[in-house]
């Protein structure tokens, strides 16, 4: 038997250059080597994000689109949709009731958030709970890893936390969900910047080849630099860190310190190489464009067999918990 995986995101649509080297390329690699369970966190969109959903099922099946034109495949992993499997909420609700409350605020983004989105009325039962939400999400599949980066172990081992007080109560039930820690890939925007939607600085996985470049072309270099054969300093080069990224820079960090590439011709190179590298994904998602109904197969077919292994857990939940059973 493969070991279980189990990840998700939340919807917000398209995805861009961060998020596939961040998340999604390892996500692809995992599929042969573990039994990987892939989920639109969409019930986690409204933790911070309730008042305003018009567009939650486009970006949905938008993000879903970059998920299989990035090479996630349906035959290796199942893909649902969190919100679609009831039982996720059943299970939230019952950990909810033996979680202590001292937990969830001291969650490290909690109070973080707060801060950030004074703007949003956002001191909501639903985001203080999250954390049993995520939980749920995990402990449903009886998931043996979480892919996460270390950042994210705080909100991992909550899970665990919670998966231990349930066993401690009830009974051994579920597993403690392992981190399998991932290379952090913070990309760059073409401002400098983390490259984020919010910052209009990314590079989309739809984005077409002379949109790449003309993106690459406005990126910023070493601020310090002004002729094209003054020494360089690749340490602070946007361009440079995402030459990193696609592969073996030595040759071209002495270049750059030397003088002996200009910035243009080495956003020039870049684009090069991103546009071969994203190639085939931008031409499956031609092809999907075309198709829109293929993804939700995809998803419907995904959602039935995580209801399958969710009902089945749940069943052993209630046993554990001497919930009554109904033959209705």
């Amino acid at each position: 038997m493969k070991k279980v995986v189990l990840s998700g995101m939340r919807p917000t649509g398209r995805l861009h250059l961060g998020n596939y080297f961040g998340a999604l390329e390892n996500w692809v690699a995992l599929q042969d080597e573990y039994e990987c369970n892939f989920f639109v966190a969409d019930w986690h969109a409204f933790t911070t994000g309730y008042s305003d959903t018009k567009g939650l099922a486009e970006t949905s099946r938008e993000m879903v689109v970059d998920w299989i034109s990035s090479g996630l495949d349906p035959v290796r992993c199942t893909m649902f949709v969190q919100s679609a499997v009831k039982e996720h909420a059943e299970l939230c609700l019952l950990l909810s009731m033996i979680t202590p409350l001292s937990w969830l605020t001291r969650c490290p983004t909690y109070k973080d958030v707060l801060a950030q989105m004074k703007d949003r009325e956002i001191a909501t039962h639903g985001f203080l709970g999250y954390p049993c939400l995520q939980a749920a999400d995990i402990l449903m599949y009886n998931a043996d890893f979480v892919p996460v980066g270390e950042d994210q172990l705080p909100h991992l081992e909550l899970s665990r936390e919670i998966a231990r007080r349930f066993n401690h109560i009830y009974g051994d039930t579920f597993k403690e969900p392992q981190a399998l820690l991932t290379e952090a890939k913070v990309l760059a925007g073409t401002d400098g910047r983390k490259m984020s939607k919010s910052y209009d600085n990314t590079i989309m996985l739809s984005d077409s080849p002379d949109e790449v470049k003309k993106k690459v072309m406005t990126m910023i270099t070493d601020p310090a630099r002004i002729r094209k054969d003054d020494p360089g300093h690749p340490e602070v080069c946007s361009v440079f860190s995402l030459h990193k990224i696609l592969g073996s820079v030595q040759e071209l960090e002495g270049d750059c310190r030397s003088g002996k590439i200009g910035c243009v011709q080495c956003k020039r190179n870049l684009a090069d190489k991103l546009c071969e590298r994203v190639a085939p994904i931008y031409n499956k998602r031609c092809e999907l464009a075309k198709k829109p109904e293929i993804v939700m197969d995809v998803l419907a077919e995904g959602t039935r067999r995580a209801t399958e292994k969710a009902q089945k857990m749940m069943g052993v939940v209630r046993e554990a918990m001497h919930i009554i059973e109904l033959d209705m």
